[in-house]
């Protein structure tokens, strides 16, 4: 089994997140797709995200609609901080004999090497790249097993997202719909929310 593995903040889920794996994934040919979200991202300590229960909330519905994309809880019920290389040994005990590759942006991959113990990541998993810019930055560890996918760009991030929330801008060419009502039934994101 081909299993490709998206982890994240996801705080929130926006278009940014699906449409570039949707596209790599026909080309890979994942079985499926698992989100995982960050209880809390190593290199994002300074900022407090949305709780954990919220985001996987929002994962769920915007991924409701693909049969072989799934959302795991593996790192929000581990807590802490949320490294890469004990997901996928996790990830490698629960399925034997499935093959994992890592999609992160592209903007991620000069760092890759500050990972927590790269030598023993780049043996748990390959790295899909995608495109976040239209000139990708392709700069990586020369260890690292890495394949760039092709995949449409999406302008948006979630920081952006935050900040039209919190000035009342509207944000659902940006996030799906059900994602857009959540965000406002719960009152996420704005002045003095997460």
């Amino acid at each position: 089994m081909k299993i490709g593995i998206v982890g994240g903040t996801f705080d929130p889920f926006h278009r940014g997140h699906l449409d570039p794996v949707l596209a790599a994934r026909e080309q890979l040919q994942w079985d499926r797709v698992l989100y995982i979200p960050a209880w809390r991202q190593p290199f994002k300590t300074d900022r407090d995200a949305a709780p954990g229960s919220h985001r996987f909330a929002m994962t769920a519905l915007a991924i409701r609609d693909h049969d072989a994309l799934y959302v795991s809880p593996i790192e929000l019920e581990r807590g802490g901080i949320s490294y890469s290389v004990d997901t996928l040994e996790e990830l490698h005990r629960q399925h034997d004999g499935a093959s994992f590759d890592w999609i992160l942006g592209d903007d991620n991959l000069k760092d890759l090497d500050r990972w927590k113990d790269p030598e023993r990541l780049y043996k748990l998993a390959r790295f899909v790249v995608l495109s976040r810019h239209p000139t990708p930055d392709t700069r990586h560890p020369e260890n690292a097993n890495i394949v760039f996918a092709q995949n449409p760009t999406i302008p948006v991030s979630s920081t952006e997202i935050r900040r039209r929330v919190r000035a009342g801008e509207a944000i659902d060419a940006f996030v799906d719909p059900l994602v857009s009502r959540y965000i406002h039934h719960y009152g996420l994101y704005k002045e003095g929310q997460l």
